[in-house]
């Protein structure tokens, strides 16, 4: 009668323990699991600023460029009321600025 107590006992014992092993397996799992997420989380964030700081550098070589192409296109250009009469240069024919007819001593016609 004995030996059966203390088989019983023993069992008992076992079970618990196996119940406890599987606690901590599970909750070791489960800080794995959040450990995961969070890598994932900060590489997908990393990925994401890499992004942004790509199309940020992309937006300012374009502005630089449309800057600079304003700039220079300024520079070459009279201002609209340069004429004597504050009107446009070429108000008076219906041809576009670039198909003006010039004359031998390379004034307009």
């Amino acid at each position: 009668m004995q030996a059966i107590k203390e088989k019983l006992n023993d069992m008992s014992a076992i079970r618990k323990a196996k119940t406890a092993a599987k606690e901590e397996e599970k909750a070791e799992k489960e800080y794995a699991k959040a450990r995961m997420e969070v890598a994932h989380e900060v590489r997908m964030a990393r990925e994401k600023e890499a992004e942004m700081d790509y199309y940020v550098a992309k937006a300012a070589d374009k502005a630089a460029q449309h800057e600079a192409k304003h700039c220079h296109d300024d520079a070459e250009q009279p201002p609209p009321s340069a004429s004597a009469d504050g009107g446009d240069l070429h108000a008076t024919t219906s041809r576009p600025p670039s198909a003006t007819i010039l004359t031998a001593e390379g004034n307009p016609r």
